[in-house]
């Protein structure tokens, strides 16, 4: 067994204002990120993305194993054979899978089976998690520490100007196979990501935050 290191936390960031003003500061960016499903075909460039996947990098996991891989398809081919199957998947849910319950959720938001976003952002970034390590161990909270991931690179996205949308087309198995990715490796998350249609809409539901009493408790 490895014995722990310990080394000095050394640079941090700091801000220049109290916490709570940076807090509200960054709270007013944030508020701003809305999930888009009207892109235009603008390029964003590679470093951009490779950016951005360090970014998300940073997150913390489960015994540091970052069971994250964050496979980036800029190919109009792949991307449009990404569109048929997830369209496939998503026929499927709306006419037979879903609950009349799960449909009604869905129903003020104005989804459907259509994804013509999938062939129009510049990216897609299909999100996979690690279930086992290389030497074949299983992989202590991958879908927790993926989670984080993606949840930093949502974030870093909309800190660049970029919009995006978390698509889960399900079963998302037809995205290993197309990317041809190992079988420990388990489709997490479809991100499209890229810029706003110059007439891109969004459904005012979107818009409704629960205020703070109805997701913070103070004990």
């Amino acid at each position: 067994m490895e014995e722990a290191v310990f080394v000095p936390l050394g640079d941090r960031y700091q801000p220049d204002v109290p916490p709570e003003a940076a807090a509200r500061r960054l709270y007013h960016v944030l508020e701003t990120r809305r999930s888009v499903r009207m892109f235009c075909d603008r390029p964003v460039s590679r470093e951009t993305l490779e950016w951005l996947v360090r970014c998300a990098g940073t997150a913390p996991s489960g015994a540091n194993k970052q069971p994250w891989r964050f496979v980036c398809v800029q190919d109009q081919t792949l991307k449009h054979e990404i569109r048929v199957a997830a369209e496939r998947e998503e026929r499927e849910f709306y006419a037979r899978r879903a609950s009349k319950r799960w449909l009604e959720a869905l129903a003020p938001l104005g989804t459907d089976e259509r994804k013509e976003y999938l062939d129009v952002a510049p990216w897609l970034v299909v999100v996979f998690k690690l279930v086992k390590d290389e030497e074949g161990y299983p992989i202590y909270y991958p879908d927790e520490s993926v989670g984080l991931a993606c949840g930093m690179f949502l974030t870093a996205a909309h800190h660049a100007g970029l919009v995006t949308l978390t698509h889960t087309p399900s079963p998302m198995g037809f995205l290993r196979d197309l990317l041809g990715r190992p079988s420990n490796e388990r489709p997490y998350l479809l991100i499209p990501i890229g810029y706003p249609s110059d007439d891109c809409v969004i459904p005012k539901a979107a818009l409704a935050r629960k205020p703070i009493d109805e997701i913070m408790i103070v004990e």
